[in-house]
């Protein structure tokens, strides 16, 4: 852009891609860009003093551009079989993690020690790193511009700190649950825990950002088991409640042991259901089983440094590649498909005010009516695309991608929350069902195989219930089917709308190496996939 012509032009473009935007969410009922949680100050002046002292160590010892993060993480775990507690973790770590750029290249190293001399040493190991990687690089880091935020703060949407709540009670919740579920017929063994993850984060950069953040993520998993009374057979149910970026208020709100009574009914139904017949069925997907498909068949393939070559560790690289051969041009699946990638989603595991660039995360589609759109991507990743945002006259900035699990791990990209968004017709998983005259329908995530371009995979679940002429007549069991991603989001023919969206998630999803853990939410509807191929898993040769 080298003059006002070209500046109003440029303008002209990006305003018509925000009303395109804007009109395209109203269309589909979506709700605003960035909704977030009120700032909440709470950084202290020593963490503010360290987090300079590194920056300036950084600068003064050759570093173009540097990040600091101090953070305090704590985990507590507690687990609990039949009526016994088996396990309770508490955990707490923190330190400083200081990343360099010096030449194009990166360095990162980090410290518990929280003094000015620890935290100013651990800059200049990160840009003696870099210094000495500088013979491996192949090309130069260039960054994504990115607006500084100074002094601000943000935490998620969570109202009770599980931190709060004395371990007694937690396990008295727990057991309460498990006896609930021992009263199924034939239910013999309950697993149940509660996890709680809390990160106090402080970040700085040397372009000016200081954002301090708290997230507080919950689960309460629990897995149910019936044995045949003559042991011929065993069969679980599990998957009975999603991950969440929210408090105490929402294991409260899950009511387990309500619950937990008929989730030990279904594990004894399970005992008595029919094996599936092999062949090829209409599927009804539950958003309670449809999040992980999206996460293996769309979340990592669209992360682009698997699509780049650069990642391969957990299923290897990606079938969207190169990213000129397919962006704008791959269909995905039909026009009424559309996958959101965001870290702004109400109770998310992946939602947060400022990624660990500093760069405030955005919405944005990654299949837009059908075809893809857009990768996942940082600072660094965003620079890769610029030819692609220049033709859609969009502006080169990361979409807040960057993560580190830890003080002590350099971030790189993760992935946001992705989510299949709702139809504009209001339908429910009933009204998908009464649709369907021969198919399954498909509760809560199971085994699943992928391979490693993720082109091709197979998926089971907990609950299959078996729909002729659109009813549900019985319940399946051993189903698990397979697909081809492309072929498979293809045949989606009918999709839920807004009422019936839901959030799964997983809160341990590894990546890289060394292996790092990132808690990511994937919202959709239920839908309906067309013809899909269905193995019984129980058969035997």
């Amino acid at each position: 852009m080298t003059n006002r012509r070209d500046f109003l032009k440029q303008g002209t473009l990006v305003a018509g891609a925000i009303a395109a935007e804007a009109a395209f969410r109203k269309a589909h009922g979506l709700v605003p860009l960035a909704p977030r949680a009120p700032d909440t100050p709470v950084l202290d002046a020593a963490t503010r003093d360290l987090m300079m002292d590194a920056l300036n160590a950084a600068k003064l010892a050759g570093a173009s551009y540097a990040d600091v993060r101090i953070g305090r993480y704590l985990q507590n775990f507690v687990q609990t079989r039949e009526q016994q507690i088996t396990n309770v973790v508490d955990t707490e770590s923190m330190g400083a993690g200081v990343r360099a750029l010096v030449d194009g290249t990166w360095g990162f190293a980090a410290t518990r020690t929280m003094t000015k001399d620890g935290v100013a040493n651990a800059a200049k190991k990160a840009v003696a790193v870099a210094k000495a990687t500088r013979i491996g690089r192949d090309k130069a880091v260039e960054l994504a511009p990115a607006p500084a935020f100074r002094d601000v703060s943000w935490k998620n949407a969570y109202t009770i700190d599980p931190w709060t709540i004395p371990i007694e009670q937690k396990a008295d919740l727990l057991l309460k649950a498990n006896a609930a579920a021992m009263k199924a017929t034939n239910v013999k063994f309950v697993f149940s825990g509660l996890f709680f993850r809390k990160n106090e984060r402080n970040y700085a950069d040397t372009n000016g950002s200081v954002i301090t953040q708290t997230i507080i993520q919950s689960w309460a998993p629990m897995q149910i088991t019936a044995i045949a009374p003559d042991q011929s057979d065993f069969q679980n149910r599990g998957s009975v409640s999603a991950p969440m970026g929210r408090g105490y208020e929402y294991i409260l709100s899950e009511d387990l042991v309500g619950n937990a009574a008929k989730w030990g009914e279904e594990a004894s139904q399970k005992l008595k259901a029919k094996p599936v017949d092999v062949g090829r069925y209409d599927l009804v997907l539950h958003p309670s089983h449809l999040w992980l498909t999206i996460h293996e068949s769309i979340g990592h393939p669209t992360e682009l440094d698997r699509a780049n070559g650069y990642e391969a560790n957990y299923a290897g690289t990606s079938f969207l590649a190169p990213p000129d051969k397919v962006l704008g041009k791959l269909r995905y699946g039909p026009e009424f498909m559309n996958i959101q990638g965001d870290r702004s989603q109400e109770g998310g595991l992946a939602t947060i005010g400022y990624d660990d660039e500093g760069v405030r995360p955005d919405d944005f589609l990654i299949v837009r009516k059908g075809v893809f759109n857009d990768y996942q991507t940082t600072r660094e990743q965003a620079n890769w695309l610029k030819w692609w945002y220049d033709s859609k006259g969009e502006p080169t900035r990361s979409h807040g991608c960057s993560y580190g699990d830890s003080w002590s791990s350099i971030q790189f990209q993760r992935m946001p929350n992705v989510s299949l968004l709702p139809g504009e017709k209001e339908q429910s998983f009933e009204d998908l069902i009464a649709a369907t005259d021969r198919g399954i329908a498909i509760i809560g995530d199971g085994s699943f195989s992928i391979d490693q371009q993720r082109y091709n995979a197979q998926f089971g679940g907990q609950v299959f219930h078996e729909i002729k002429g659109g009813k549900i007549v019985g319940m399946l069991k051993d189903v698990a089917y397979q697909m081809r991603t492309p072929d498979f989001w293809n045949s989606m023919d009918m999709i839920g709308g807004k009422k019936s969206y839901q959030l799964g998630g997983s809160f341990f999803d590894g990546k890289g190496q060394p292996p790092q853990i990132n808690a990511v939410s994937h919202g959709s509807p239920p839908a309906r996939f067309r013809n899909i191929n269905v193995i019984n898993t129980g058969r035997k040769a």
